[in-house]
């Protein structure tokens, strides 16, 4: 009676099989690794996490922005200078954009507007606290203080103007400090490309209002 033949299991259903399942078995555990180190350093969706850096200078930005906005509107109703005048407005509605998209980042990153960190929290020990343009303790590089705003309003002309820019060139310097902070600390696009606009832009108005201030008597 002859052997029955012997089946080759490197071909047989049964160890294609295994091969597979087993390939099946190694991309999902693959898939599961990256999910949990995505979700260690962004979250479960992938965005950054309520105390990272992004999330940080979206808010604080936001609330920086806001004062620049806040000048703005003052200086506009005190100048006799048009040159001012048109920067001003350029600043106003330049910086209510961009706090528009670093709220909307927000809202898409499933964050809330505020966070639990006291301001500035997210640069770590690069941020040694801040002062004014007259030299007062403020939560952000570059800001005005409340007596600085104070001497804006009751200003007119000329010397509305030349605190104007004194406080706008400072809050400008902030700002550059800022995004110069983020950008050392984030590789998304959106934050990035937000970030190397503020500076380009900035740095650009800052020469422009230091010539500004030189040329008031």
């Amino acid at each position: 009676m002859t052997d029955a033949p012997t089946q080759d299991l490197t071909t047989s259903p049964r160890s294609r099989g295994e091969v597979v399942g087993l390939s099946v078995l190694l991309a999902v555990a693959s898939l599961l690794v990256g999910l949990v180190l995505g979700w260690a350093l962004f979250g479960r969706s992938g965005f950054p996490l309520d105390g990272s850096a992004e999330a940080g200078f979206s808010r604080d930005m936001q609330t920086h922005h806001g004062q620049a906005v806040q000048m703005s509107l003052l200086i506009v109703e005190r100048t006799e200078d048009p040159a001012l005048q048109t920067l001003a407005e350029d600043i106003l509605t330049s910086q209510q954009g961009q706090a528009g998209r670093m709220s909307g980042w927000l809202q898409v990153w499933g964050l809330s507007p505020t966070g639990s960190q006291p301001p500035m929290t997210w640069m770590g020990s690069d941020h040694h606290g801040a002062t004014s343009a007259s030299g007062e303790s403020v939560p952000m590089p570059g800001m005005a203080s409340e007596a600085d705003l104070d001497k804006l309003t009751a200003a007119r002309g000329a010397a509305a103007d030349k605190i104007f820019l004194t406080l706008m060139i400072a809050h400008h310097k902030g700002g550059v400090e800022m995004a110069d902070a983020v950008l050392s600390r984030s590789n998304r696009d959106e934050v990035v490309t937000l970030a190397r606009s503020m500076k380009l832009a900035q740095t650009s108005e800052i020469t422009v209002m230091q010539d500004l201030l030189a040329a008031i008597p």
